[in-house]
């Protein structure tokens, strides 16, 4: 009886064809990979190599502030997010419901506009030189001395200070995802406020905030506007030289795979620090963490210190970008209402197809169980380490091909010439998206569906659900939270992309980002003001949802 069964699962598998699952998430892979492809095949065959005057001259200076940025940014983020995180989660003090959600409100401040901003009001025509020559009866710059503002340390304040909600927003669900018995035994065994946070929370949220400082490191080697604005010459301002000054693809596409090859040894060494670091929690019988109150001096202590982050990333940006937005009204300025539509537009699609695609890649390659797909799947994050703008020039070329080929069909067919259908569409700028930010989509899809128990959706499956069916039917509804962070946090990105934007955008095809860029490269921030706010109003509102999906 068993032999027949076996043959009869034999012939059943012979018979059955290839996997659609399989197959897309193949294909999804490579639609991610083709640009990147792209940019290493430039690298690899250079018009004009200057890859060995880069490494007499410029590339050792790119390498060195790069990395002390990366450094940098990731720790002192990872202080900020992780130390915040605990003491909302942990305690109970004056304004603690309130700033648990503002923490998170420096995501819907782009780095760049936090740039402009932190000179407009420390430059010495700025508010605070003006004032301290009024107070102290200084006449000009040489009486005085003032720190100076365009240097890699205000570079380094101003990321830390956009970038901390990543890390925040994950060791804040890793800790209250912990038992509070493990803090309660802690206690009992003698341990003080510190020794519970660095023997018991700290371990248990590590590889969570882990991962948030990795998604800081990508970002911090991705920046463009913000290290341009303060004059940091890094490998992603090196790219843009080459390329758009020197006229050298070859040469700028070397520098990205050098960008790459640093994500990609980070990520690694992420992953191998934490690979016998494995902790599961019993849901059964499980105890929240019980927030301690506290009084007095040391209340408002924690709350001043939950307070400064907001103070730095959003409110000190959001009060100068108004102070110039009323004196310049430009509220009803042409186009505005129109780069709004287009942000608004482009942004939230490239989202829902970034999660959609995660999802289904995620979920193919679990059904599957084939080799290539698995295999694939972690590459494609290597999206989120190209530099927009290089990235963009890795779509723009297979595309301008793809475009041109099917241009010479239609007109050898006689028929009418289409013109450039996705290279003069904002349909390659929807693609630059989705490529960018794939690796957010696909890699809370990958923790979210990692999550469900196995036996779930067996069980669907023996009661006759296909493997579509439990997917709508089990999967999609116990990671709806997860799945749409996820797609607000690829939103709140795409509002705020820059380099790739400027590069693929069709002719006359404005966003919020492109006019904030063309009014504060002319150091006109009363004229960047008001998209700039448009800016951070579209990503608040993306905040506040996010903020609700994670209560």
């Amino acid at each position: 009886m068993s032999g027949t069964i076996r043959q009869i699962s034999t012939h059943a598998r012979k018979r059955s064809p290839v996997s659609p699952w399989s197959v897309g998430a193949v294909v999804i892979a490579m639609m991610v990979l083709i640009p990147i492809g792209a940019v290493i095949w430039f690298a690899l065959t250079p018009t004009e190599n200057i890859w060995p005057h880069l490494l007499r001259t410029t590339l050792p200076r790119y390498l060195a502030n790069t990395a002390i940025l990366m450094v940098c940014v990731g720790t002192l983020t990872a202080m900020i997010g992780t130390g915040a995180a605990w003491m909302v989660v942990m305690y109970r003090f004056p304004g603690r419901r309130v700033l648990q959600w503002a923490l998170l409100m420096p995501l819907a401040v782009p780095a760049y506009v936090g740039a402009y901003a932190l000179v407009d009001f420390l430059e010495y025509a700025g508010p605070v030189q003006t004032a301290l020559r009024e107070i102290m009866g200084w006449q000009t710059a040489r009486d005085y001395w003032f720190p100076g503002i365009r240097t890699r340390g205000a570079a380094v304040l101003v990321l830390s200070m956009a970038l901390y909600p990543y890390v925040y927003l994950l060791a804040r669900a890793a800790f209250r995802e912990q038992s509070g018995a493990a803090y309660e035994v802690a206690q009992a065994l003698g341990a003080g406020a510190f020794g519970r946070f660095w023997r018991v929370g700290l371990p248990l949220a590590r590889p969570a905030i882990a991962a948030g400082v990795a998604v800081v490191m990508m970002e911090t080697v991705n920046d463009f506007g913000t290290v341009d604005f303060f004059a940091v010459q890094t490998l992603t301002t090196g790219i843009f030289s080459v390329w758009l000054q020197g006229g050298n693809l070859g040469g700028a596409a070397q520098l990205a795979t050098c960008v790459l090859g640093l994500i990609i040894l980070l990520v690694t060494l992420e992953k191998f620090s934490r690979r016998k670091s494995k902790f599961f929690g019993s849901a059964r019988g499980l105890r929240p963490v019980t927030a301690a109150q506290l009084h007095g001096a040391r209340a408002w202590a924690v709350t001043f210190c939950c307070l400064i982050p907001v103070l730095g990333g959003f409110i000190l940006p959001v009060a100068v970008l108004l102070t110039h937005a009323f004196d310049a009204g430009q509220w009803v300025a042409p186009g505005l209402r129109k780069a709004l539509f287009h942000t608004i537009t482009v942004g939230g699609i490239a989202a829902v197809l970034t999660v959609l695609g995660g999802v289904f890649m995620v979920y193919g390659v679990r059904l599957s169980g084939k080799r290539l797909p698995a295999l694939l799947m972690p590459v494609t994050a290597i999206g989120y380490a190209a530099p927009g703008a290089v990235l963009g020039l890795g779509i723009l070329v297979p595309l301008a091909y793809f475009d041109n080929a099917l241009a010479d069909t239609f007109v050898r067919f006689g028929l009418r010439d289409p013109g450039l259908i996705f290279t003069g569409t904002a349909a390659a700028l929807v693609l630059a998206y989705v490529v960018r930010f794939f690796a957010i989509g696909q890699g809370t899809a990958d923790a979210a569906l990692g999550r469900v128990a196995p036996s779930l959706p067996m069980a669907a499956r023996s009661l006759g659900r296909s493997a579509g069916g439990t997917l709508r039917a089990v999967h999609l509804p116990l990671v709806k939270a997860s799945i749409g962070s996820a797609l607000l946090l690829v939103f709140v990105d795409c509002v705020k992309e820059l380099p790739a934007t400027l590069l693929l955008r069709p002719f006359s095809y404005d966003t919020l980002a492109t006019r904030v860029h063309a009014k504060a490269s002319l150091e006109d921030i009363a004229q960047a003001a008001p998209a700039a706010l448009m800016i951070t109003l579209v990503g608040l509102a993306a905040v506040a949802l996010l903020a609700r999906t994670n209560r």
